[in-house]
């Protein structure tokens, strides 16, 4: 598999506990530091986006 969707993965597992935190028990900052990984997912995201397109063209020439 890719590393950025391993990377990806990991950062989602890192989340569950401020995810519960802020869902299941209310805590504010939780929030704030799922907003945060949040940013750093869409980046993530985005570093895979690049990667599959880059694929794409290296295997069609």
């Amino acid at each position: 598999m890719s590393q950025s969707y391993e990377d990806m993965l990991n950062h989602l597992k890192e989340m569950e506990v401020d995810i519960q935190k802020f869902y299941e028990k209310g805590q504010a900052a939780a929030g704030t530091r799922i907003r945060k990984g949040l940013s750093e997912l869409k980046k993530k995201a985005q570093d895979m986006r690049n990667e599959v397109q880059a694929l794409k063209v290296e295997r069609k020439g």
